[in-house]
């Protein structure tokens, strides 16, 4: 299947227009507040955060898989985005902002690339604690970075822990005009009647209540506000790279793209669930990508599919992606002639949706459940959220997938250690045929047989090597592999080295029953060439030739052949 950027107009369903058009009216109706409050939270300006909202929906709807997803400037990327930009303006204040858009530009190109190599799937292959731990401490970021426009005050900078050092002095210093404004449009969000949220969105209504007040009690200058957005096309800005910042930005752009990743599939995912349909995750990520690079491109946030817009526009009813198309061009036309309008909002009010988005970001039902499930779940979520907060995002998500895949093959190798096991007497061996033990008995003890069942990973090599003792007084040592649908590299030495111990101890050794995968993995390292080795068909011709060689040869010496 061929990945590359192109148009699917096979989406495009005009026979139903009449729900698309509503969709695109609706979420471009829940888009303008949330993309001015990210495009102010990330200090890029509110502009930015509409280009964003432009771009990279209408080329999100145009070049990706999902038919009903909304992509927009979200409160992960956002997060992230600030952290970005503050870095880089702050090592160089003139080129930092122009930078931070380059870092945009190759997140999108890490988008595509992971699509064309089809690792779509794997991205969200990791456990629900570490994606809970992870988005929770998103949430948790975006509520701290809110917290200085919502008093009104200077941000602190230093990220959580210096707002967090910062928080006594900011409420000593608090604007108490800003600190009310953006409490009431809080209100507003938290209260608004839930069966007026799909007629009128509780933020537009937020912003206008609140702009109108602040316009009614205050002067312009008693309240820091969004000020004049210039009007206009978005302007093309070549991509900044600084060669002493070269891997710096690579990074940077590589933690963006994969978050972007995360934060899109998912919510793919959930628009799978309400619409009973399939995306297709590598060309959703080669869409992005796209999107994500023309957006950088014009000085626009980066993007990712929208959980809160995607919901609205599946509910209106749109069926294709002209719902998504028809929501980028009303925001573009309010971003060519309406731009004035949006110059008094305050920015306590933007701050306040971003507070609000940071909050539902946090994953309640879970953090209230996770102490019913194991603890390693419940540790798991901690650290990645605490990690999340504090220290770094990617190590956060690292160090989760990290313990995660420990504490999974740990498990796996329990189950499988159960399923290596030797019998040697007919008592150990009820569940054999009649048939079989039958030879079990007529062997006497002189016959080992040594089962193997299921998936057998590197972790169960322990197992093989504490049932080595239970040759030493065998003849004859038949392995059978026919119940084994999985054999690892360790496991394949594990089973050479118990050949080569129970021939050193004059042992003789039959492998019976292995499958194609699993012959083809043994023939490769050399196994049926190993001395004293000899493969049979199945486990009743091992123990029948087994009983065989002890007819046959005479006894041999404790210790010796």
């Amino acid at each position: 299947m061929n990945y590359s950027p192109s148009v699917n107009l096979s989406k495009i369903q005009f026979k139903s227009l009449g729900p698309d058009i509503a969709g695109g009216i609706t979420t471009a109706i829940i888009s303008l507040p949330l993309a001015l409050a990210f495009g102010v939270a990330s200090g890029a300006g509110a502009k930015s955060g509409l280009i964003g909202a432009v771009l990279v929906g209408l080329f999100a709807a145009l070049f990706g898989s999902s038919k009903r997803l909304i992509s927009e400037p979200t409160g992960p990327m956002t997060v992230i985005m600030t952290a970005v930009i503050a870095s880089l303006t702050a090592s160089y204040p003139e080129q930092g902002l122009a930078m931070a858009f380059t870092v945009v530009i190759i997140a999108g190109l890490f988008q595509i690339l992971l699509g064309a190599l089809k690792l779509g799937k794997f991205i969200t292959l990791m456990p629900y604690s570490v994606i809970s731990g992870f988005m929770s401490g998103i949430g948790i970021l975006l509520i701290l970075m809110q917290l200085p426009p919502f008093l009104g005050v200077p941000s602190p900078g230093g990220g959580a822990i210096g707002i967090l050092r910062g928080l006594p002095h900011m409420l000593q210093t608090i604007s108490y005009p800003e600190f009310a404004l953006g409490g009431f449009a809080f209100a507003i969000l938290m209260f608004y009647p839930k069966k007026w949220r799909r007629k009128c969105p509780p933020q537009l209504v937020a912003l206008l209540a609140t702009t109108l007040l602040s316009m009614w009690l205050f002067n312009a200058d008693d309240i820091r506000r969004i000020g004049e957005i210039p009007m206009g096309l978005p302007q093309f800005r070549l991509p900044i790279m600084n060669s002493a910042l070269l891997s710096r930005v690579l990074f940077d752009g590589l933690v963006l793209g994969v978050l972007g990743c995360i934060d899109t599939l998912l919510t793919a995912m959930i628009a799978d669930s309400l619409t009973r349909e399939y995306h297709d995750s590598d060309r959703e990520l080669v869409g992005q990508g796209f999107a994500n690079m023309i957006s950088g491109l014009f000085g626009g946030l980066p993007g990712a599919g929208a959980t809160m817009g995607t919901v609205v526009n599946i509910q209106i009813g749109a069926r294709s992606n002209l719902a998504g198309i028809i929501r980028a061009l009303i925001l573009l036309t309010l971003l060519l002639g309406a731009a004035p309008l949006i110059a008094p909002v305050p920015m306590a009010v933007l701050a306040a949706i971003a507070l609000k988005v940071g909050i539902d970001i946090l994953d309640w039902s879970f953090m209230q459940r996770v102490h019913h499930f194991s603890r390693s779940s419940t540790f798991m979520m901690w650290v990645v959220l605490v990690l999340t907060v504090f220290v770094d995002l990617v190590m956060a998500v690292g160090v989760g997938v990290f313990i995660a895949n420990l504490l999974t093959i740990k498990r796996l190798s329990d189950l499988s250690s159960k399923e290596v096991r030797t019998i040697g007497v007919t008592e150990a061996g009820l569940e054999l045929p009649e048939d079989e033990k039958e030879l079990m008995e007529e062997a006497a003890g002189k016959v080992l047989l040594f089962q193997l069942n299921g998936p057998m990973i590197f972790g169960v090599a322990k197992a093989i090597a504490r049932e080595h003792a239970a040759m030493k007084h065998a003849k004859v040592l038949v392995i059978d592999l026919s119940n084994v649908s999985l054999l690892g590299v360790t496991v394949c030495l594990g089973l050479e080295n118990m050949v080569k111990d129970a021939t050193a101890e004059g042992a003789r050794v039959l492998v019976a029953g292995s499958q194609e995968r699993t012959r083809d993995r043994l023939e490769k390292f050399g196994f049926f060439e190993l001395d004293g080795l000899e493969e049979v068909g199945d486990r009743k011709a091992g123990l029948q030739r087994a009983l065989e060689w002890i007819e046959t040869e005479p006894d041999r010496q404790e210790g010796g052949a």
